[in-house]
């Protein structure tokens, strides 16, 4: 019996030990979550397999340089051979000028089989292509670092949310345990006829407000937490605990650089150029080939007598020239489109040049007044702190009402929610203001 105990404490010690470990395990940073999204994040993974795709669209664009090698073969049979006239003085030299003969040529079998080698000297629209691709794999890195920067944003949000309603829960579970004190308080008042019936159905509305609130507000944060698993790219039935410790500081200053939606216009731009002198080049510039080919031919007969297949060889060299006359305008419409669309582009940075600039401000004066917001609800807290508890204590004394503690209750309640406000607030404002200098990435 006492070796069954003790297998039974053992097993328990080791459980309790096992649960602390996975309540701690289970703890997460912000930062921890952001790195979690890297890795698991679906959308994430998708804008790298879009790099991936860039890069095999500039190695395709690169590989339309090297050498083409194709094999052909073919193998006729005429059951009508081709005619052709013939002049009669090929065959008789006294016959009248103008005078032709139906003549029958070849054999009915024909086979051909060849290597034919194609290799570009200097096409434009290649070299073209070739720097547009790397432009546009340019594009797409800065697409996925704008991916990476939405997903920052949201995890933040979200986190913050997270810790907002925790703290919200933490208000509500204390404001509870004053409210049932009261509650106790004036129940005894009530069976010492000192107190009211009514007052006692006061503070348990109270209560009861109290409970369903806190209800909401338990309901509200599991919806976040999902929502940041979600982000994360983890399971929903994975446990996930935050910090419920806020972390801000009031002094971050940030040095002023390029948005990411300000450099991917900027890239826009070079790729709308680069097509557009492509086109140029396609429009007044030859195209030069190296090309080569060998191969044999056969000719074969099987008729009576005389039946043959024999075999010959061909092959050549050559330098193949291309220069584009008249194609109806097509090319002369495509430069006119692209010309409107870079003109577009165009105004479209400075467009976002402009509303960076203003939202760089308005970031930094909601920063300013959060700031500030904080500072202040954080003297009101504490007064309205006091003057609930010195309410109570005249209550007790009987120098106050119930109408007094209650209001008192109702202020304290308000001031907690303004703090928790201005903290939020002030951490969106501080996020907002990163994400508007271009900050965000050299700030995680």
């Amino acid at each position: 019996m006492k070796l069954v105990n003790i297998h039974k404490q053992t097993l328990l010690l080791l459980l309790f030990l096992i649960g602390v470990y996975t309540s701690q395990a289970q703890l997460w940073t912000l930062q921890q979550c952001i790195d979690t999204a890297q890795i698991r994040n679906k959308n994430l993974q998708v804008s790298r397999n879009n790099m991936a795709i860039g890069e095999q669209k500039e190695k395709e664009a690169k590989a339309n340089l090297f050498p083409k090698v194709t094999v052909n073969a073919d193998y006729k049979y005429f059951t009508n051979l081709p005619y052709q006239l013939m002049p009669l003085s090929t065959f008789n030299p006294a016959a009248q000028e103008g005078t032709y003969k139906e003549t029958q040529f070849g054999v009915p079998h024909n086979i051909n089989a060849n290597l034919q080698l194609t290799m570009p000297l200097y096409n434009p629209q290649v070299y073209g292509a070739i720097q547009t691709t790397k432009i546009a794999s340019e594009l797409t890195e800065l697409q996925y670092q704008k991916t990476e920067e939405q997903i920052y944003f949201e995890i933040s949000n979200l986190y913050y949310n997270a810790q907002i309603l925790h703290h919200q829960l933490t208000f509500i579970d204390s404001n509870l345990i004053n409210a049932k004190k009261l509650l106790k308080n004036i129940q005894l008042l009530n069976e010492q006829l000192l107190a009211k019936g009514t007052d006692v159905s006061k503070v348990k509305l109270q209560v009861s407000q109290l409970a369903t609130q806190k209800e909401n507000i338990s309901g509200k944060y599991e919806q976040v937490l999902n929502a940041l698993k979600f982000a994360m790219g983890i399971s929903i039935e994975q446990n996930l605990q935050i910090e419920a410790n806020i972390q801000y500081q009031n002094t971050n200053e940030y040095t002023p650089s390029s948005t990411l939606d300000i450099r991917i216009i900027n890239t826009q731009n070079r790729l709308l150029s680069s097509e557009l002198t492509t086109l140029n080049k396609s429009r007044f510039l030859p195209s030069l080939n190296f090309i080569g080919m060998y191969g044999t031919t056969g000719f074969g007969y099987n008729g009576l007598q005389n039946s043959f297949l024999d075999f010959y060889p061909i092959g050549y060299v050559g330098i193949q020239l291309s220069y584009p006359l008249f194609n109806g305008t097509l090319t002369l419409r495509k430069i006119t489109q692209k010309k409107f669309e870079l003109r577009n582009s165009e105004l479209q940075f400075g467009l976002l040049t402009e509303q960076n600039t203003m939202q760089v401000e308005n970031a930094k004066l909601q920063r300013l007044v959060a700031k500030k917001s904080v500072e202040t609800t954080t003297e009101q807290i504490e007064l309205a702190k006091t003057i609930y508890e010195q309410t109570i204590l005249q209550q007790k004394q009987g120098t106050a009402s119930l109408t007094d503690v209650l209001l008192a209750d109702n202020a304290l309640r308000e001031a907690q929610q303004t703090y928790l406000s201005a903290i939020i607030d002030n951490l969106k404002a501080d996020l907002e203001l990163k994400k508007q200098t271009g900050n965000i990435s050299t700030t995680k």
